[in-house]
């Protein structure tokens, strides 16, 4: 793809074709991954129930850290498309080097935590003594080596924010088939040797992620981003990571701190409520992709065209950016009203979890259009630096509307898992609003100039 910051003036067809040549492979790698996850809980639940809310409990505290993570890419992505797109190859390899360097230190400390803390973070969790065993054999096992989590999402923000969206997604494909294939292994065993249940897919994502983070460093030495290692540590290009990403960081622990509460009201709700929740969350992670894969392509391209000094492109890209996603996301939305039942029973054949995991999502499709404009404007402003509007957006919706709308909708008004799911999809369309009305009102050159 040739460079978006050599280029002075673009049509909206070249600003759609620079969108979707970015979007696409972003789009697919999220679709593998999520596959992975899909597959991981598919397997899982034929192990039970229980095995199911044990996993899901793990992973939600696991999400906890890679909030963290997610964060460190954000600022590193920001920062790295701004540089390259003012021309400045070694400001972004600079900055690409000392994010790794971060991000490895957050790795170990995280895993020391969970060596340590393993059954009481998952007690915060609301996990009862029958899962508690499962629970805590699977997080120890994926959260210790937590550096290498760390490490894939910040070396593939690297690649994409140097526009290079095709590599990770090569990386993806042949890990996530790999996984495929431990996970079944590992879970079940083969020719009458016995698997290890759920421990054995705990260490099916173990392997992958090692596998991954070798691969991806690998591709980074052979692109024009190349860094080592061995270098000298710059205190101001880790301080204008960490300036960045703190407001990221906070607004990813809002959400998965705010999960920790929310999920604690659905599991009072019930075990069943609970498991139908985590099933239900799984197949619409699906619809998240097209989202996530043009909010990489904001942040890269908004990123770039501001480091270029091309703030009405910027903005531009921002827009049509929104459009693209709405018109993806309405789509899926209607495929996941109409096939709800078919994705249902893939996990559980129990009636009653059957339909409640139909209602979540036929709630749910009615949110998508809200959604898109969440995840791609969130991008946007991050991609432009500003990480602050989508904390406060997150803070709103999270601890005022979702936590609030799950304890007055599923639990006082007896509503259940439908009282749920609406309040998550009101809790999407106040950010999305929000959102909107940031962007929109959004002066890039002045915010960027008084930064």
């Amino acid at each position: 793809m040739e460079e978006i910051q050599n280029q002075r003036e673009q049509t909206t067809k070249q600003k759609i074709a620079a969108i979707i040549s970015l979007a696409v492979p972003a789009m697919i790698e999220n679709i593998l991954q999520t596959i992975v996850g899909f597959v991981d809980t598919l397997f899982v639940s034929r192990l039970g129930l229980n095995e199911v809310t044990a996993v899901g409990i793990a992973n939600a505290v696991l999400a906890v850290y890679i909030a963290i993570f997610m964060a460190l890419g954000v600022g590193t992505s920001s920062l790295i498309a701004r540089s390259i797109g003012a021309g400045d190859i070694e400001k972004a390899k600079s900055i690409a080097h000392q994010s790794t360097i971060l991000s490895g230190i957050f790795g170990i400390l995280f895993g020391l935590i969970s060596l340590f803390y393993s059954e009481h973070l998952l007690q915060l969790m609301g996990a009862e003594s029958e899962v508690l065993a499962d629970g805590a054999a699977y997080f120890k096992i994926v959260a210790i080596p937590s550096i290498f989590i760390s490490l894939m999402f910040t070396l593939g923000s690297i690649l994409r924010a140097a526009g290079d969206t095709k590599t990770p997604m090569k990386v993806s494909w042949w890990i996530n088939i790999l996984h495929i294939g431990l996970d079944y292994l590992l879970i079940f065993g083969i020719f009458g040797v016995p698997g290890f249940g759920v421990e054995g897919a705990a260490w099916a994502t173990v392997v992958v992620r090692i596998i991954g983070t070798i691969a991806l460093f690998y591709y980074i030495k052979k692109s024009k981003i190349s860094f080592s290692f061995v270098g000298k540590v710059s205190k101001e290009d880790s301080y204008s990571i960490l300036k960045i990403s703190t407001p990221a960081a906070i607004e990813r622990l809002i959400m998965r701190l705010g999960q920790v509460l929310y999920f604690g009201l659905i599991v009072k709700i019930g075990a069943d409520a609970y498991a139908a929740h985590m099933i239900a969350g799984n197949i619409e992670t699906f619809s998240y992709m097209p989202g996530y894969g043009l909010a990489v392509a904001a942040t890269t391209l908004v990123g770039q065209s501001i480091g270029a000094k091309r703030f009405k492109d910027a903005y531009a890209y921002g827009m049509i950016t929104t459009v693209i996603a709405i018109a993806f996301m309405s789509f899926i939305g209607v495929l996941l009203f109409i096939l709800s039942p078919w994705f249902a029973v893939w996990f559980t054949t129990e009636k009653n979890a059957v339909d409640m995991v139909v209602t979540a999502l036929r709630i749910d499709a009615f949110a998508q259009p809200a959604l898109a404009i969440g995840l791609v404007l969130a991008g946007a402003l991050q991609g432009a630096g500003d990480t602050k509007s989508p904390m406060y957006s997150t803070a709103l919706g999270m601890w005022v509307i979702r936590i609030l709308g799950v304890y007055i909708l599923g639990i006082q008004l007896s509503m259940g898992i439908a009282g749920v799911w609406l309040a998550i999809a009101l809790d999407l369309y106040v950010r999305a609003i929000y959102l909107f009305y940031r962007f929109s009102a959004y002066k890039i050159k002045q915010r960027v100039k008084g930064a």
